[in-house]
C-alpha cells in the first residue's frame, strides 16, 4: 500500500493537545473552577491512502495524496478546559478543509493494479472533516515542579474525500473504471482512548515547563494513538507553546480510509481565567 507524504500540509483533521492548556502555576484554593481557552496552529505532513468505491465502470480506485493535496482552504483549531482540585475536563475541537490538484500524477491504484507505463492521470482531491477530542482527567502525580494526570473519553475523526480523475494513455488490459470519473466516500470514526498528560517545570523562577501528551485507543478503527511533547513558557495571563504532535490512525481493511497519519509541529497560546 502506498503512502501519502503531504510537506507542510496545514490541518485542522485529527486530535487533543491537551498540554497547549496546562495548569496555571499561580496559587489557587483546591476547590476552585480553574479555565482555560486555547487557540494554535498546526502544520504537519500528512498521509494515508483511500479506497473510492467500484465505478460504473468496474474496479475501485485507491489514491494516495503526496503530488496531489497541498492547500488549505479553511481550518478552525482550538481548545476548551477547565480543572477542579485533582479532576478536570477539556475538549479539542479541529475542522480542515483541504483540496488541491494534480497533473501527470501516478499516484493511483486500480484495483490491485498500479496505473501501466505511460498512462498518467489529473486528478483532483477534497478532504472536509473534523477531529473532536473530549476527555476527563485525574490528576495522579502534582508536585510544584511535575505533575501528571490519567486522561480517558473519546474521539471522533470525521472525514469525507471527493477524488475526480482523468487518465490519459494506452490502458491496454487493465480492467479500469471509466477514462473520467468521481466517486466520493465518507465515514464517521469513534473510538474511546486513554492516556497520560503532565508538565515539568525548570529554570530559577519555574516559567519554563515541559508539556507531554500521550493517548492510544481503539473502537470503530482498528487502532489509534497521539503522542505529543514540547516546551512552553508561562506568563501571569497564560502560557506560550510549541510542540511537535504526531496522530495515527489504523482502519480494517474493508473501511474506504485505510490508514491515516499527521506529523508536525504545533505553537498555541492558552488563556487562563
Amino acid at each position: 500500500m502506498k503512502s501519502w507524504n503531504i510537506p507542510a500540509c496545514t490541518l485542522a483533521a485529527v486530535a487533543a493537545l491537551a498540554a497547549l492548556a496546562p495548569a496555571t502555576s499561580r496559587a489557587e484554593t483546591p476547590d476552585e473552577w480553574r479555565f482555560n481557552a486555547t487557540i494554535y496552529g498546526w502544520l504537519p505532513d500528512m498521509g494515508g491512502s483511500t479506497k473510492f468505491p467500484e465505478g460504473s465502470g468496474g474496479s475501485s480506485v485507491e489514491v494516495t495524496a503526496s503530488d496531489i493535496l497541498n492547500a488549505l482552504d479553511f481550518a478552525f483549531m482550538g481548545t476548551l478546559g477547565a480543572q477542579k482540585g485533582r479532576w478536570g475536563i477539556f475538549t479539542d475541537v479541529n475542522y480542515l478543509n483541504l483540496s488541491d490538484s494534480a497533473k501527470r500524477t501516478r499516484d493511483l491504484t486500480v484495483g490491485n493494479v498500479a496505473l501501466p507505463v505511460g498512462v498518467t492521470a489529473k486528478a483532483d482531491l477534497g478532504i472536509t472533516g473534523w477531529l473532536w477530542t473530549t476527555v476527563g482527567s485525574y490528576r495522579v502525580v502534582d508536585k510544584p515542579d511535575y505533575t501528571m494526570d490519567l486522561v480517558a473519553g473519546v474521539r471522533l475523526l470525521n472525514l469525507a474525500e471527493d477524488l475526480k480523475w482523468n487518465l490519459t494513455g494506452d490502458l491496454g488490459d487493465l480492467p479500469i473504471i471509466d477514462r473520467k470519473g468521481k466517486s466520493h466516500v465518507s465515514d464517521n470514526y469513534w473510538d474511546g482512548i486513554v492516556g497520560v498528560k503532565g508538565r515539568a517545570t525548570f529554570g530559577a523562577e519555574k516559567k519554563w515547563f515541559v508539556p507531554y501528551y500521550v493517548d492510544i485507543g481503539t473502537g470503530d478503527s482498528d487502532l489509534t494513538w497521539l503522542g505529543m511533547l514540547g516546551a512552553g513558557y508561562s506568563f501571569d495571563w497564560g502560557d506560550v507553546v510549541g510542540v511537535w504532535r504526531y496522530v495515527d490512525y489504523e482502519f480494517s481493511s474493508k473501511d474506504p480510509i485505510q490508514d491515516l497519519y499527521f506529523n508536525g509541529p504545533a505553537i498555541g497560546v492558552t488563556f487562563h481565567f
